[in-house]
């Protein structure tokens, strides 16, 4: 008998040794820019976020629907008086380098982003903590300067992550080359514009996941080439699909083609500190010399709709004043007004340089001609928007006049989708007010909403709050784009949620 066994296990074993070996399960995704860093709280851009979700994670996230979940907190309690945040955190979790996490973790990137001195981006987002304290190795407490009602809210936002304290003192200033979290996949090489690879880390806190070996994250700019990408099987996921490029792609038999609401306002910020956007009539007329629901066939092939107001639908508080109509006579009697009657000349930028805005952008440009405005149009690099429109430290030197651009609150709540663009103190470098706006009682209703724990209170301040921006118009308000993506019929568990980000931690290919 126990030779026959041994007879068996040796045939098994010859067996086994001529079977091929499990191929691996590599997915690439193809998105629409290229990556400005892998370090969230020094990133403004949501794709360089979105891929960072490989390798890091923070205290809370949101799921595919936007829904706000735990994930290295296991819960949370409130002081009385809303200043003071309590949170129990996860155990057993580990960083990539063998790091255990724990509150001095947490405590670690805290304390770096909330010191002005490392000038990290996302500085504003947490400025209001004014110090976080480990309890004990489970348990971290936050202690606001004032009260924050979204405070948890901007804890899940894409930034808020936990980076190895071990990697963070050994790479300092230059953590964006080497990073090192608790997320599902490991950072493997990071080569601009080029691709970002990360693998599977086997020590991943959540059993059985993650469930594929690779990712890599491919930027292309170029609409088509994305396309070509799903065509032949290059990539597995592509976002953004080229709307131009939706009919063709959906005969393909191998592909799906995914259209999903957004919380993505599109806009041309207006420089108000400059002639002529200092005159409120002439923003006026530039609201209504773009034609909005044309723009979307145009540019998006119908996956857009016209803005509704300041914020999308979709925002909690978001109040719907508009669209603006389309009223070329309007726009030039209003210009009339101003005094051009005869328009004038300025220069017209893009935060991206892909296909669609550029799209976006000459559109705009032919319209505006049409009532005498002349604007010269120039689609940005990741790398010049950071330097010659996020980074500009005096704003009587800012060069930007009319800016296209797109924001989501990652957040998912109204002061997020307000304050870094239109608050009088987020002007570049300190956040994205790309127009310099300043409206006293805009700002004071912004910071009135942040400490009104009473929903329906802090409700009517925002309104009150986006009507003035709407009358004020330091915007052209354009639309709210769909979010339309590919992917192939055998990947599953990948998702553009609301604000444009990624959800992708079940993700598989069969």
């Amino acid at each position: 008998m126990q030779r026959r066994l041994t007879s068996i296990a040796a045939a098994m074993l010859m067996a086994g040794s001529a079977l091929p070996a499990f191929a691996a399960k590599d997915v690439t995704v193809a998105v629409y820019s290229s990556f400005t860093t892998t370090d969230p709280y020094d990133a403004n851009d949501t794709v360089s976020q979105a891929m960072a979700k490989s390798f890091y994670e923070g205290l809370y996230s949101f799921d595919k629907d936007m829904k706000m979940i735990p994930v290295l907190a296991t819960g949370y309690d409130v002081s009385k008086d809303g200043l003071v945040y309590t949170f129990k955190l996860r155990s057993g979790v580990k960083f990539h380098d063998g790091t255990p996490f724990n509150a001095e973790a947490v405590k670690a990137n805290f304390d770096r982003v909330t010191n002005p001195d490392n000038k990290l981006k996302r500085y504003n987002l947490y400025k209001n903590i004014a110090k976080t304290e480990a309890v004990d190795e489970h348990t971290v407490k936050f202690t606001l300067k004032e009260q924050f009602a979204p405070f948890v809210n901007s804890l899940a936002h894409p930034s808020g992550v936990i980076i190895s304290p071990a990697a963070l003192k050994q790479y300092g200033k230059d953590i964006a080359q080497h990073p090192v979290g608790t997320g599902p996949f490991k950072f493997v090489e990071w080569k601009p514009s080029d691709y970002v690879k990360v693998s599977k880390f086997d020590g991943y806190w959540q059993q059985g996941l993650p469930k594929v070996d690779s990712i890599t994250w491919r930027p292309v700019v170029d609409n088509n080439t994305r396309s070509s990408m799903m065509q032949t099987g290059e990539a597995q996921f592509a976002f953004s699909v080229p709307p131009e490029a939706v009919e063709n792609l959906k005969k393909n038999a191998n592909l799906d083609i995914v259209v999903a609401p957004s919380i993505i306002a599109r806009y041309i910020s207006l420089n108000t500190t400059q002639k002529p956007f200092d005159n409120p009539k002439v923003r006026e007329a530039l609201n209504y010399a773009i034609n909005k629901e044309a723009l979307a066939k145009v540019a998006f092939a119908g996956y857009a709709i016209p803005s509704e107001g300041v914020l999308p639908k979709g925002v909690e508080f978001a109040t719907k004043l508009g669209p603006w109509p389309y009223d070329p006579a309007k726009a030039k009697a209003l210009l009339k007004e101003a005094g051009y009657p005869n328009g004038f000349e300025s220069t017209l930028w893009s935060a991206y340089n892909h296909s669609t805005a550029q799209k976006v952008i000459q559109f705009a440009q032919q319209q505006l001609a049409q009532v005498g405005v002349k604007v010269t149009v120039r689609a940005l690099e990741a790398g010049q928007r950071v330097a010659e429109v996020e980074s500009v430290q005096d704003p009587a030197k800012a060069a930007v006049r009319m800016y296209y651009v797109g924001w989501s609150s990652s957040t998912g709540e109204a002061d997020w989708a307000m304050r870094p663009l239109l608050a009088g103190e987020s002007q570049p470098p300190r956040g994205f007010n790309t127009a310099y706006y300043n409206n006293a009682e805009v700002n004071a209703d912004i910071a009135k909403a942040l400490v009104t724990t009473d929903a329906a209170e802090r409700g009517k301040i925002y309104a009150d709050a986006q009507q003035k921006i709407w009358k004020d118009a330091p915007w052209i308000f354009l639309n709210t784009e769909q979010l339309v993506s590919a992917k192939s019929k055998k990947l599953t568990g990948f998702y553009v949620i609301p604000d444009g980000n990624f959800n992708f931690t079940d993700v598989d290919l069969k």
